[in-house]
């Protein structure tokens, strides 16, 4: 910790260990924020329904330059000489293995996401009706895939994984990339505002440097509450399908305090122990539920779909990325799905990007990026088409005809929780065999949420202690009861959906940060003598061929 922040950090009273001035403001801006929501609820929801529709009607082709930009930024790092430097002093090593390393990537990324969307995602854009005023599939109706058939089926894959690919995960490694580099290169807080240092110097410490983390502390709060609004939705839909429990508000408002106590012991007691270790548990876990929809689906076709969409996702990925449609409804389309999506993961990317650089001390950049964006990428493309190759193949083939399985029709009317438990009970005539794998979704909803709550709680405390990797406990826990809290209280007052439109919009400062925060690694990495492999060294610490690939 360097002289100039350490000053600025308590050593004593009732704030020890954290930055005053960043404390007091970051629980006023949340309460305030929280308040005036939930006593406005709908001149709220219209307020920040109006920003975000700007954004996504005017400012489209800004957000897609821009997450294509962050993409081709990765890609050229990763491939240059800089991807032999560590992430960390040259003698460090990782703290974690692959196998835990992979597992914490994917719970705090996607984990919960995927099992929310798996289903109806790629059932939205197979189906053709048009439900919502603007087409299912712009992609599709462009090549005349109109019919809900196979070619369809490809395209609605496409799409999927296209917001869930590499244009997304870029994003996380924008900001996860700059924060290791900075934290444990250069000795930098581990803290968003440390990525601007090649711009803006040592006023990082200043107010534009507090206005940074504050921004990242309110993505981190708001984004982990309105995930957790979602995933209690759906665990509750899942309680009735399992026991007839009533799915109301009262129900959601209790696994959120159940949730929220359990991610905070997990926080309290580290990264290390709590957080790797429900991380691990699901990924076994998961893995058990992907092969009952695996083998209990359409093995054949499934395996064979997913070659087929896999293929077609790389060839397209590129022209994809700079697609933008002006036509009235598929614009519409794009604003409430891409843009959408776009802003989404630039909402998280403060909170899962800071996670990432953590976790991930010792990596060099090269293996950095291979695993952040390739692994969980691969698997998450594999869990979408088995799980949405399911229903598509359910509803190719239902009994009365294509789309009569009733999966298209609970997507339809928006009834998205339980798309899931109706793929699941379309699996097998074993009637138990569905109720334990739709028992087994439900943990696992809760599992996955967990990872995501006490890393985003571990991540605030770490910004608001000025990038202290082990920050106080009790501010852990002051913190992770009150991601609960926030979420409690929205859910009740009705001010959910308006705190997700809010965090769509504060998007739109990040993304700018983010840019900056891409130009700024590669101008500190062309400038930095340590980032220049040694005269005459044969190998790079990564086992990278000098003579190679670093010096082409």
């Amino acid at each position: 910790m360097s002289n100039i922040e350490s000053r600025r950090v308590a050593s004593k009273g009732v704030w020890k260990g954290l930055h005053p001035a960043m404390g007091i403001a970051s629980k006023g801006m949340v309460a305030a924020f929280v308040v005036f929501t939930a006593l406005y609820v709908d001149f709220a929801n219209s307020l920040y329904s109006a920003i975000r529709g700007w954004i996504e009607s005017a400012l489209n082709w800004y957000y897609i330059s821009a997450v294509a930009a962050m993409l081709f930024v990765c890609l050229y790092l990763m491939l240059s000489r800089f991807g032999s430097v560590k992430l960390g002093d040259d003698d460090s090593k990782p703290e974690f293995s692959n196998f835990s390393w992979f597992a914490m990537l994917f719970s705090a990324g996607v984990g919960i996401g995927l099992l929310f969307f798996g289903i109806a995602e790629p059932m939205f854009y197979f189906d053709n009706t048009a439900p919502w005023g603007y087409p299912n599939n712009p992609f599709a109706d462009q090549a005349l895939a109109t019919a809900m058939n196979e070619d369809r089926a490809v395209f609605a894959m496409r799409v999927t994984y296209f917001h869930w690919g590499f244009h997304g995960w870029a994003v996380y490694v924008t900001v996860g990339l700059c924060l290791a580099y900075f934290g444990f290169r250069k000795k930098l807080p581990l803290t968003l505002r440390s990525a601007l240092y090649p711009i803006i110097g040592d006023r990082i410490y200043g107010p534009i440097g507090h206005a940074v983390d504050l921004l990242a502390v309110f993505g981190t709060v708001f984004g982990v509450a309105t995930s957790l609004g979602l995933g209690v939705s759906q665990m509750a839909a899942g309680l009735h399908h399992l026991f007839g429990i009533d799915p109301g508000t009262l129900t959601q408002i209790v696994l959120i305090a159940a949730i929220s106590v359990v991610a905070t012991l997990s926080a309290v007691s580290g990264v290390g122990k709590g957080i790797r270790i429900i991380s691990e548990w699901n990924i076994w876990l998961s893995v058990v539920l992907l092969a009952f929809f695996l083998f209990g689906g359409p093995t054949k076709w499934l395996l064979g779909f997913f070659v087929t969409t896999a293929g077609d996702y790389l060839w397209n990925v590129i022209p994809m990325g700079f697609q933008t449609f002006n036509a009235e409804g598929a614009a519409a389309w794009q604003g409430g799905w891409t843009i959408f999506y776009w802003g989404w993961w630039i909402s998280w990317a403060p909170f899962v990007g800071m996670f990432i650089a953590r976790i991930s001390r010792g990596r060099t950049i090269r293996e950095f990026m291979v695993g952040v964006m390739f692994v969980p990428t691969t698997i998450a493309f594999f869990w979408l088409c088995i799980f949405g190759g399911n229903a598509i193949h359910a509803e190719l083939h239902a009994a009365g005809g294509v789309g009569t399985a009733g999966i298209a029709q609970l997507v339809r009317d928006w009834n998205l929780p339980s798309a899931l438990y109706g793929a699941i009970d379309l699996i097998t005539d074993l009637s138990w065999l569905n109720w334990a794998m739709a028992a087994l979704a439900t943990l696992l909803l809760a599992t996955w949420f967990i990872t995501s709550s006490d890393s985003g709680t571990l991540v605030i405390t770490t910004m608001l202690s000025m990038g202290d990797d082990n920050p106080p406990q009790r501010f852990r826990i002051v913190w992770g009861l009150g991601e609960g809290l926030v979420a409690a209280v929205l859910l009740a007052a009705g001010g959910l959906k308006a705190l997700q439109t809010a965090s769509i919009a504060a998007a739109l400062p990040v993304s700018v940060i983010m840019l900056l925060m891409a130009y700024g690694i590669v101008k500190s990495l062309h400038e930095d003598p340590s980032a220049v492999p040694a005269t005459g060294a044969r190998t790079a610490p990564d086992g990278t061929s000098l003579s190679g690939e670093l010096h082409a």
